[in-house]
């Protein structure tokens, strides 16, 4: 007779399959949730489910108050429930994931998460330890310039959580050694790294697009997009070989925010196509509201998209 462990196991893998899990990980206001969103919307509800591991916090706005840390600590937060559930969702089980409301700063009764064939998990910490680390097939870290981020803060924190402006710059003072010690290190352990921003050394006007530049490490495969880069196509779109932290070769994709739009395109259908898919691409992918959309962001969520059904593959 098999032992116990060997027969809960083996019951377990009859009636359940594993998805693809996705991790975006950065500091508050990276953008995370708008390059989620796309991704879910791109491959809908029925094959796609987002979980945001901020909910795991361990005490509401008021109570962290008094609290000598700030929610980026993993001390302010259930890390050890945050890697159960992320073990569950992995091997295709659901979970009773706890809420916490960013417009009020309550926590909420918790939401039953059951996996689809895709769970993308977003937040500060999803990156922040082995064991988590270990759930994920892809991994992605945000790291938009300081001062796009904290543009971005100020304006969501007011626009939606109640903040007032000089509690949002409170508060950013406040997080940045955590964000230091916490959240910046978690960069190292990403497949991918996607920073938005301006072009350096550039004086653009105040409404050009930002840019991005995507670091496409070798831990897993990348499409190949050196046919597709033709010289015509270098002023907006480019592909270079860099130099990591470590100092290891890396390609990184620079996408400008004046592309043209065919440009983009061009690349878009290679990505796309080299999944075998017929078609444009999901129109949904780069949009930051109604009727306004982003090609970097388009290419970076397609570029997602290509390493989730490649993994699904």
């Amino acid at each position: 007779m098999p032992d116990k462990a060997f027969r809960m196991t083996r019951a377990a893998s009859d009636r359940t399959r594993r998805p693809v899990l996705l991790a975006i990980a950065g500091d508050s206001a990276s953008g995370k949730t708008t390059l989620a969103k796309g991704l879910e919307q791109a491959l809908g509800p029925e094959r796609c489910v987002s979980v945001c591991v901020d909910d795991y916090h361990r005490y509401d706005r008021e109570e962290r108050k008094d609290k000598t840390f700030t929610a980026l600590h993993p001390d302010c937060n259930y890390v050890e429930i945050m890697e159960q559930h992320l073990q569950l969702l992995a091997t295709g089980h659901p979970i009773l994931k706890p809420i916490y409301d960013h417009s009020t700063g309550l926590l909420t009764r918790p939401e039953l998460i059951e996996p689809r064939d895709f769970v993308i998990v977003e937040g500060l910490l999803p990156l922040a330890t082995k064991l988590s680390r270990a759930c994920f097939e892809v991994t992605v870290f945000l790291n938009p310039s300081e001062e796009v981020r904290r543009a971005w803060k100020l304006k969501r924190d007011t626009a939606k959580r109640n903040y007032t402006e000089e509690q949002v710059a409170v508060e950013l003072a406040r997080r940045e050694p955590e964000s230091a010690e916490f959240i910046r290190p978690q960069e190292k352990f990403a497949d991918i790294v996607v920073r938005f921003g301006p072009i350096p050394g550039r004086e653009d006007p105040p409404d050009t697009p930002l840019s991005a530049e995507l670091m496409l490490r070798p831990t897993i495969r990348h499409p190949d997009l050196t046919g597709v880069l033709a010289p015509s196509m270098q002023r907006a779109i480019h592909l270079k070989l860099t130099r990591d932290d470590d100092g290891r070769p890396v390609d990184t994709l620079h996408v400008h925010g004046y592309v043209p739009l065919e440009e983009s395109r061009t690349v878009q259908k290679a990505i796309w196509s080299s999944l075998g898919q017929a078609g444009e691409a999901p129109a949904c992918l780069g949009e930051l509201a109604p009727g306004r959309r982003s090609e970097p962001v388009t290419i970076t969520q397609l570029l997602l998209l290509y390493h989730l059904l490649d993994a699904a593959r």
